[in-house]
């Protein structure tokens, strides 16, 4: 019992000064009076110490620390001669305890209850022989207000300060988990564009490469062919090492020249056209509509598009024609693959379609991809003002289609 009220009591540096206060009270009282103290004074000082020490408890119980405070006060004024201001001073301190944590109806309550004892004292119970003067009693009752007001108003300030810190922290936690969220959107978007790149480029090098070493094999000694497979090889590995250097560019933070190569886009359908012919595949490249101006990214989501359709027919389908067909409108894109192939029978719609899927969705579009009954066909439907801001236009990537194609 008494280990839990040692570790309640608080000696802080307002019941230090107020300690202080109340031992040069009761000095200056024996200093000039003497010895002469009658047991009624005694017992008021003896309150009026215990009063003092309820302040260390203030924290922990501060109704019954205000309640004390108050009795030890009335009792010490009433049975004392003095009229020291410390045990008034300890009961303020105790009101603004009681403000500061948000107890305004006890607080208010007991300065009405000092203050009614007060005036009845004076002008009921006394008689003609007042010890407290009317501008004494406005002072107090005055002093009584502003104390439980500055208390009231530390406690709003306190308030508005953890609330403004508690903000602050919401904020900074929005701006981790939006970092956050943007980094992982970054890393989905590297790597499908890794996927779209290394996937296309490898699967044709890989079917290239096998069907030339057959063919070989059949026919030793002939090396014209290994030798056309191996240029084409280097061809793509080197395009390919273009692109993923392009790719990876983003997380580089050393200053680099400005790229020569043309990026990834629309105007570059022909050469994925000539690529993927170069296995074998016969591929028709058709252009409808009148040539607009695409933005960059439709360029590049669209280039993407038919080159993972491309990958797949090279790798999955066993077709022998494929048809790129671009179609231009006035509001929208449409570019649509299909082969003769054997379409999805076998089942290869994984990361590829659902890569090409999220492309159409993140610029506002929507992408279809399924069975023809004589192959398989991916569509998709590109706005050409995509969501997510406004687009910038390109003035390159539309003519070198229709160029492309009135070349086949």
């Amino acid at each position: 019992m008494l280990l839990s009220w040692a570790r309640a009591f608080r000696l802080d540096r307002v019941v230090v000064l107020t300690g202080l206060a109340l031992f040069v009270d009761c000095g200056a009282r024996v200093w000039l009076e003497g010895a002469d103290t009658t047991p009624a004074e005694v017992l008021g000082w003896a309150l009026a110490l215990v009063g003092w020490l309820a302040l260390g408890f203030r924290y922990r119980w501060p109704v019954s620390v205000g309640a004390a405070t108050m009795l030890a006060a009335v009792a010490y004024y009433q049975l004392t001669e003095s009229d020291g201001p410390t045990p008034v001073i300890v009961f303020m301190v105790a009101l603004y305890t009681l403000a500061r944590v948000g107890r305004l109806t006890v607080v208010v309550s007991l300065a009405v209850v000092v203050m009614l004892v007060v005036t009845y004292g004076e002008f009921v119970a006394v008689g003609d022989q007042r010890k407290v003067d009317n501008m004494s009693i406005m002072l107090l009752s005055g002093w009584f207000l502003s104390v439980i007001a500055f208390g009231h108003a530390m406690r709003v300030r306190q308030a508005f300060e953890h609330e403004a810190e508690q903000r602050a922290l919401a904020a900074e936690r929005e701006r981790d988990v939006r970092a956050r969220q943007s980094a992982t959107e970054e890393r989905l978007r590297i790597a499908r564009e890794l996927h779209d790149v290394l996937g296309h480029s490898i699967s044709l090098i890989n079917v290239q490469v096998a069907a030339a070493l057959h063919r070989s094999a059949k026919r030793p000694g002939q090396t014209a062919e290994l030798i056309s497979a191996l240029e084409f090889v280097r061809d793509n590995s080197k395009e390919a090492l273009r692109e993923l250097r392009g790719t990876l560019g983003v997380l580089r933070q050393v200053d680099e020249g400005a790229p020569t190569a043309p990026t990834a886009g629309l105007e570059r359908l022909g050469e994925l056209a000539e690529r993927a012919r170069a296995t074998g595949l016969a591929v028709t490249l058709e252009t409808h509509g009148e040539a607009s101006v695409i933005p960059p990214q439709i360029s590049l989501a669209a280039y993407r598009i038919v080159q993972e359709s491309l990958t797949n027919i090279t790798r999955h389908a066993q077709a022998r024609h494929a048809v790129i067909e671009v179609r231009f409108a006035a509001e929208e894109f449409r570019v649509r693959v299909e082969d003769d192939g054997r379409g999805a029978a076998d089942g290869f719609a994984g990361s590829g379609i659902a890569g090409m899927t999220e492309r159409a969705r993140a610029l506002g579009g929507e992408l279809t991809a399924g069975d023809t009954g004589s192959g398989f066909r991916v569509e998709a439907r590109l706005p050409l003002c995509p969501a997510g801001g406004e687009a910038r236009r390109s003035g390159s990537s539309a003519p070198a289609v229709a160029g492309a194609a009135a070349d086949r």
